[in-house]
């Protein structure tokens, strides 16, 4: 028996979709989707900014992602109503988030065929919010990712599917947590996405009274007491490996040196630091810095 056009089964070529992130993190999902067929039609991401020490203007991840695969990029500077008019002119049948700067306002969700699914590196409802990778490996917990239907609060829509992350060492550093949970969430994404569209997948509401939130990171939460208990230390060293750093202060000259630790390792109960960029100065070997300020 032969389908009709109509009763075809749905592939990956198929779903028409946005996608809207970007750091690194939204890269990794990308490169997911590619590998299982699911390409753009459209990526949003940040407005190009000045990076680095010569503050040069460059492109988010997500950016020269869609540059390189030819595919159109928006970078709104808000979401407006002509930004919304624009994306409404098309039709969509799903918005894919991850890691995107901006909350999606009502009116664009309603654009979508199959409304906005967001791949959220934790195991929702627990740790939602901004920080949610540094978050599990401060708490010493465990983590994964989640797919969740977009409403209108913060991490809070309905779930499609969840899975625990597969590691082989805990705590990592923040930044390799980030590329495994990348890789899988897009994995898990790809898996849903045509059961979600062809109404073969439920979303199922999240526990809200099991919830709980993340913070937004600031530069003095990496401030580490490095003769405090070496657990706490070794979490906190991995956690803000990224951003914004792990740091200690020395006197030097009478004057307090800030002492970024950019690697260390946990053996038993001692903690080791093995490499640290003292300010002003390129990255060293702990015992070298150690030395220079005997």
């Amino acid at each position: 028996m032969f389908l009709n056009q109509q009763e075809k089964k749905k592939g990956p070529r198929d779903v028409r979709y946005a996608f809207f992130g970007t750091p690194h993190f939204a890269v990794g999902v990308l490169d997911q989707l590619e590998a299982e067929g699911f390409i753009p039609a459209r990526i949003i991401t940040a407005p190009d900014k000045a990076r680095g020490r010569g503050m040069e203007i460059a492109p988010p991840p997500a950016k020269v992602w869609g540059t390189m695969h030819s595919i159109p990029v928006s970078q709104p500077e808000h979401i407006d109503d002509d930004f919304i008019d624009m994306l409404g002119e098309t039709r969509w049948d799903l918005f894919v988030v991850a890691a995107y700067r901006f909350i999606l306002p009502q009116e664009l969700l309603k654009i979508p065929l199959h409304g906005a699914l967001n791949v959220h590196p934790s195991l929702l409802p627990r740790w939602r919010g901004p920080s949610p990778i540094q978050t599990a490996i401060l708490n010493d917990d465990g983590t994964g990712v989640s797919i969740m239907l977009i409403d209108d609060e913060i991490d809070h829509g309905p779930l499609l599917a969840s899975e625990v992350a597969s590691l082989s060492v805990w705590p990592p550093k923040a930044n390799e947590l980030e590329r495994i949970l990348a890789s899988q969430g897009g994995k898990l994404l790809a898996s849903v996405i045509i059961p979600w569209v062809t109404k073969e997948l439920e979303a199922i509401p999240q526990d809200h009274s099991s919830a709980t939130f993340s913070k937004k990171t600031k530069t003095e939460d990496g401030l580490i007491d490095v003769s405090g208990d070496p657990h706490e230390t070794f979490r906190k060293i991995q956690a803000y490996s990224d951003s914004p750093g792990a740091y200690f202060f020395v006197e030097k000259q009478r004057r307090q040196i800030r002492v970024k630790v950019t690697d260390a390792t946990l053996t038993e109960n001692t903690l080791t630091i093995l490499r640290v960029i003292p300010e002003g100065k390129r990255e060293m070997s702990y015992p070298d810095f150690m030395r220079e300020n005997a």
